[in-house]
């Protein structure tokens, strides 16, 4: 097939690409800023329509992983981002006769807040969605499968919490956190949480692509399927990056208070920048720490034909393979103490 990527600057929109090249497919990627890949690349705004539709044009599927992911921002980005060029992806591919199109959208579209244990994707909920990022991505999704039809086969993708070697959005961020002695639990820690590995989201992404006319209509959440304390989950990650992982916690009550007010202290802040500074807590953070969400996958995998291959152990290992230095490569004295 010729597929259109978009968002192929990130760790999961750039993996995918590369899987479908290496099986034989022509792609084309989409994005604001270069990819760094050897691929044809249209360097563009997803808010912007008459691009979008160039791009979208002679190309077979599509699949729309562009978004805006930060915790704060003005809901006029999100909107713009997240909703606008959702619609101008759905207008562009209705014009070029695109017979496939794969969503990807997030869990937290169906996150209220409250623990998901063995749940089922719920249907997308703006309203009830915690954060700007959340609501923002659920009226994305709503707008994407009302757009299926006979002509255009739509099924959106819920990967949870990916991540992998080079990621920028979790593991950066735990990462970041815990050298700077910042990192701290929620509550006690145990809550259960679920996460994909980025080459199971990868192969998820592809056999949607492949099995689009059969889970039209559907949204269908990914993840590894090991459901594991949050503890356990951030420690794993340190581990890899060799620092050591969190030894304070706070209370979740307090942990979601505090969030709520650092959220209105940086809306009066920083309300009006395109690029806030990243919050130290948020509500939907403290939530997201908090509470158990794991899901029910027999569905994705029967509909998708697709599991998992590469276990949460393995993942581990192979993160902590992309920490090591390269062969000849003498650490800094800070990264000899942390490792």
């Amino acid at each position: 097939m010729k597929v259109l990527v978009t968002g192929a600057s990130g760790m999961l929109g750039a993996a995918t690409a590369a899987a479908l090249v290496r099986r034989g497919d022509s792609v084309t990627v989409l994005q604001r800023r270069t990819a760094g890949l050897d691929l044809d690349e249209v360097r563009a705004d997803i808010a912007d329509a008459e691009a979008v539709r160039a791009a979208v044009a002679g190309h077979d599927a599509v699949i729309h992983l562009a978004a805006k992911v930060d915790f704060s921002g003005p809901w006029s980005d999100y909107e713009r981002i997240n909703i606008d060029g959702t619609r101008h992806i759905i207008d562009a591919c209705r014009r070029a006769g695109v017979a496939r199109l794969v969503h990807v959208s997030s869990p937290s579209v169906a996150h209220a807040g409250r623990a998901l244990v063995g749940a089922p994707a719920g249907p997308a909920d703006p309203a009830g969605a915690r954060g700007p990022y959340a609501r923002s991505k659920a009226v994305g999704e709503q707008l994407a499968l009302r757009a299926n039809s006979p002509d255009l086969a739509v099924v959106a993708v819920r990967p949870h919490l990916v991540w992998g070697p080079g990621d920028q959005q979790l593991v950066a961020r735990i990462v970041a956190r815990a050298r700077q002695r910042r990192l701290v639990l929620v509550g006690s820690g145990a809550a259960l949480v679920d996460s994909t590995f980025v080459t199971n989201a990868v192969d998820a992404l592809l056999a949607a692509l492949d099995r689009c006319p059969g889970a039209a209509g559907r949204a269908l959440v990914v993840s590894n399927g090991e459901p594991r304390p949050v503890a356990e989950l951030m420690n794993g990650i340190c581990a890899a990056a060799g620092v050591a992982g969190p030894t304070r916690s706070v209370p979740a009550a307090l942990a979601v208070a505090a969030g709520t007010v650092v959220e209105q202290i940086w809306a009066w802040r920083f309300g009006r920048r395109s690029a806030p500074p990243e919050p130290p807590l948020t509500r939907f953070l403290a939530e997201q720490l908090a509470t158990a969400h794991w899901f029910d996958q027999r569905e994705t995998r029967q509909l998708l034909d697709w599991s998992p291959r590469v276990g949460l152990d393995e993942g581990l290992a192979e993160l902590a393979r992309s920490f090591e230095p390269a062969p000849g490569r003498m650490l800094k004295p800070q990264e000899t103490s942390e490792r």
